[in-house]
């Protein structure tokens, strides 16, 4: 038997729960951002913003994503876990 005592209602990680959703992340997290820098060029020239405009329509639209992919891994962590009880 194991000679650690275990605590009551004690956690583990959940390691493949952890990797799937941290992977999901990387993989919407670049197409969000890739969208954001993208679309803020193009809006930028769309309404002749100049480049300063199209800066701060990037970083705009770079928080937005931000505030995207936080609730999205806060979302997928209720669907997978990343503790369970031991």
């Amino acid at each position: 038997m194991n000679a650690k005592k275990l605590e009551v209602g004690a956690r583990t990680i959940a390691w493949p729960s952890v990797i799937t959703v941290m992977s999901a992340a990387i993989l919407i997290g670049a197409e969000v951002f890739g969208a954001a820098f993208a679309g803020g060029w193009a809006l930028a020239i769309l309404f002749d913003l100049g480049e300063t405009g199209a800066h701060i329509l990037q970083v705009v639209l770079f928080l937005i994503g931000v505030a995207v992919m936080v609730k999205f891994v806060r979302g997928a962590q209720r669907v997978e876990p990343f503790t369970r009880s031991l």
